[in-house]
């Protein structure tokens, strides 16, 4: 293993948590020879490692002297701790149990027990009806085939053949209309987390392709769950890419509906729910709705409890990031920014144990806004380090238009401190950045003239 992987291997072993770490020890000494084996003492002595050393691990285990043996016990060590993995979340999700109930089927069928093969068919089949797992459940189909045929078909009518076929069908139908959606919202915030929000007739034409598509003409053309879910989501996207917050209200609120009254799939992806909440809780601030606010903040800090043990790092990275962005947004649209100011240790310490595990856009949004927070209080060198931060981090630049007004943001803070002498200099930077991203819209050309005229009055040559 090299050592690039040796650093996943530890990267890996610091993810478990205390319960999977002593899941994992009794696992490899119950599943490996020895109680002292060498998966658990390398296992040890990596996880005593506050940073990845690699000459220390071979020293430690220098007795394996035999080429490659250091490599081979880390990615059996890698190895073992995903099946110890597999075997403590065997629970964790309808999609792991139904992998394991087709695991039983197999081995039910290649034992001959068919009776019991066929109960454990029917079982996992109703499970992923329940939940709308349309791929699995044409494994399940093959499996039902398999059946039917080692009975030389005695056990079917012509008509239950036909219902089969009509249900092999209707799950493909399903899963090409879950397709179809997907394709169209993730069109949507492709454009959306590229260039922000609609600037001019152009951007507005574009996301009018999108909504103008057949399937969005009616909610009825969504099959699923699944879409219908989508349906929403596009539209309160498309409305809230536009400017039109009060009808990406509106949009939100049944993304919201229907997921709450389906608490079995929210459950599922609670995730999407975060988003959701996250999503009103700032139209609110928008439209001036501050009233409702404090009702679905409390249910975003309600969402551990609902989920109990269902927990794991991706959703908690997702909540953080939820919660923090929702509450900071709030804070600075509602003026109170002192309350935003306390946040902020809470979400360096985010930022920094979950580093670059937080999407590039989001990081940015919170650069962006910690900048608009300590500059609002007058902290005018705390507002530059932020925004240095998001400019200076070439993987941020991926939304335009943050960065776009972040550069412009960087340009006033320079201003009110009085760095006359980086004005022309970064002046001309943040013209460069426009004109070439094509990111020069009215509004930009108008306030940079602006800083021009106040930068002259100044003295500063521009």
């Amino acid at each position: 293993m090299s050592k690039y992987v040796s650093d996943i291997l530890f990267r890996f072993i610091k993810s478990l948590n205390p319960t999977e770490k002593r899941y994992f020890k009794l696992y490899a000494s119950r599943h490996t020879i020895g109680i002292k084996n060498e998966y658990l003492k390398m296992f040890e002595a990596i996880d005593k490692m506050s940073d990845y050393d690699e000459l220390l691990l071979k020293k430690t285990f220098r007795h394996l002297k035999a080429k490659n043996s250091l490599a081979i016990a880390k990615n059996r060590l890698y190895e073992t701790i995903l099946k110890s993995l597999d075997a403590y979340h065997s629970e964790s999700s309808v999609d792991v149990q139904l992998r394991s109930q087709l695991h039983y089927v197999e081995i039910l069928f290649k034992k001959s027990l068919y009776d019991e093969c066929a109960k454990m068919v029917a079982k996992a089949k109703k499970l992923a009806i329940r939940y709308e797992k349309h791929s699995i459940l044409l494994d399940i189909s093959k499996w039902e085939k398999q059946l039917i045929e080692k009975d030389g078909y005695s056990t079917i009518t012509e008509e239950g053949l036909k219902n089969l076929h009509e249900e092999d069908l209707l799950v493909l139908d399903k899963m090409n209309n879950y397709s179809d959606f997907w394709n169209l919202k993730s069109r949507l915030f492709f454009m959306l987390n590229r260039f922000g929000k609609v600037r001019d007739l152009k951007e507005l034409e574009n996301f009018k392709t999108i909504i103008d598509n057949v399937l969005l003409k009616s909610e009825d053309a969504a099959l699923t769950y699944e879409t219908r879910y989508l349906y929403t989501h596009i539209y309160s996207a498309y409305y809230f890419g536009i400017g039109d917050y009060l009808n990406s209200y509106e949009y939100i609120k049944q993304h919201l509906a229907l997921m709450e009254a389906n608490p079995e799939m929210l459950q599922e992806e609670p995730n999407k729910y975060f988003a959701a909440l996250s999503n009103i809780i700032y139209l609110c601030t928008q439209i001036n709705k501050h009233n409702e606010v404090p009702k679905y903040l409390t249910r975003l800090k309600d969402i551990p409890a609902m989920l109990g043990k269902k927990t794991s790092e991706d959703l908690e990275i997702k909540l953080f990031s939820t919660r923090m962005s929702a509450e900071l947004t709030l804070y600075i649209q509602t003026g109170n920014f002192k309350k935003a100011e306390a946040l902020i240790p809470e979400l360096t310490l985010g930022l920094k144990k979950y580093q670059s595990k937080i999407n590039k856009v989001r990081e940015a949004f919170f650069y962006f806004n910690i900048a608009i927070v300590y500059f609002a209080i007058g902290k005018y060198n705390e507002a530059l380090k932020w925004l240095n931060r998001l400019l200076n981090d070439s993987g941020l630049d991926a939304n335009q238009d943050i960065h776009a007004f972040a550069r412009i943001f960087d340009l006033v803070v320079h201003l009110e401190i009085g760095n006359n002498q980086l004005i022309p200099y970064t002046l001309r930077s943040v013209q460069r950045y426009l004109t070439k991203r094509k990111r020069m819209y009215k509004f930009e050309a108008v306030f940079l003239d602006f800083i021009k005229v106040i930068a002259r009055s100044g003295n500063v040559s521009v």
